[in-house]
């Protein structure tokens, strides 16, 4: 493992300079490390590679409307940051981001704002993306509508394992169900 951390410390050394700006938050810094990541890729003999970045605090219960403006914000203006970065590197059409969560909020009330609930709108973005389409049928956002189960609790049209398991399949893994 030093070896290796030797080898990631020496490429990233060699790394350009990247010129797009990136926001100073946890998920701006991460999205730079990954960018820079991927532009020794060949210096680390990479052809294939997987990053995984987080950003929490979406558990906003009643502090939707004051901490969710932010949150989302810096999830645009990261992933912006990002896109742009690779289209510097010259390999947008290359690369290919999505958010995942199974976490979602209720339409109603539990006494202490939204509770925990399932579905939510996520996105896949890359140059070589065919975007700007939905998939799945957005829900009646309506209590006791066609998708409510209790509590204002949506259930999406598409799971996000069926959302994973086509991004899988898209990267070359092959799933079998028993």
């Amino acid at each position: 493992s030093l070896a290796l951390a030797d080898a990631v410390n020496g490429a990233l050394a060699q790394a350009p300079t990247l010129r797009t700006s990136f926001p100073q938050s946890s998920l701006g810094r991460q999205l730079v490390a990954v960018a820079r990541m991927i532009a020794v890729r060949d210096r680390l003999a990479m052809q294939r590679q997987v990053f995984f970045v987080a950003l929490g605090g979406f558990d906003t219960h009643d502090n939707q409307n004051t901490l969710q403006p932010g949150l989302l914000g810096d999830v645009s203006n990261s992933l912006a940051a990002f896109q742009a970065s690779l289209t510097e590197l010259g390999i947008a059409d290359s690369v290919v981001m999505f958010t995942q969560s199974d976490f979602g909020r209720t339409l109603t009330s539990n006494g202490d704002g939204t509770d925990h609930a399932w579905g939510g709108n996520q996105l896949v973005i890359g140059g070589a993306v065919a975007g700007r389409t939905i998939y799945g049928r957005y829900p009646l956002l309506s209590i006791d509508g066609p998708e409510d189960v209790g509590g204002g609790r949506m259930i999406p049209s598409v799971s996000c394992d069926q959302y994973a398991a086509t991004l899988a399949a898209w990267f070359g893994w092959q799933l079998e169900i028993d």
